[in-house]
């Protein structure tokens, strides 16, 4: 049972998203909830307690916060991330993102696929710098990394 059963963003005093923002972020954390891997390694020869964990994604004091615990609210982990790797990958994503929205509203589906590929691929960048932030910390495969880099820039939209 290592997984993810319950994600919660911790968006309190951020803007409202936009539309689109929160339509990134629904769709991120119901395809998470279907489908991802998380798994607590064993550290300093402690037991790791064993999932499906609840997981909390907040920025504090500049830094991204995890914290994770069972289903039955004991807490099993939490660790702190500087953003500092992630602020190119964000910003570029986010204007990708921007063309992207754009494009859908009045371009040709081909010219749409060119700008949507090149998303697809800031978007692998993104899910590739959190695993290696992850890493000795938990295990997540790409998708899961990908979902919770996507839920990431929802927090640094108003961040």
């Amino acid at each position: 049972m290592s997984r993810i059963s319950q994600i919660v963003l911790d968006d309190a005093g951020l803007p409202p998203a936009t539309p689109e923002i929160e339509q990134e972020r629904r769709v991120a954390m119901f395809d998470l909830l279907e489908e991802n891997t998380f798994k607590l390694p064993a550290r300093d020869g402690r037991a790791v307690p064993e999932g499906p964990y609840h997981v909390a994604l907040a920025i504090r004091d500049k830094r991204l916060v995890f914290e994770v615990n069972t289903e039955k609210a004991e807490k099993a982990a939490e660790f702190h991330l500087s953003l500092g790797p992630f602020r190119q990958v964000v910003k570029d994503y986010f204007q990708i993102c921007e063309s992207y929205f754009e494009a859908v509203k009045k371009l040709p589906p081909s010219q749409i696929e060119t700008i949507d590929m090149a998303r697809r691929g800031i978007h692998n960048e993104g899910s590739r710098v959190l695993q290696e932030r992850l890493d000795g910390k938990v295990e997540v495969d790409t998708d899961t990394a990908r979902r919770l880099f996507t839920l990431i820039c929802v927090l640094h939209f108003g961040g």
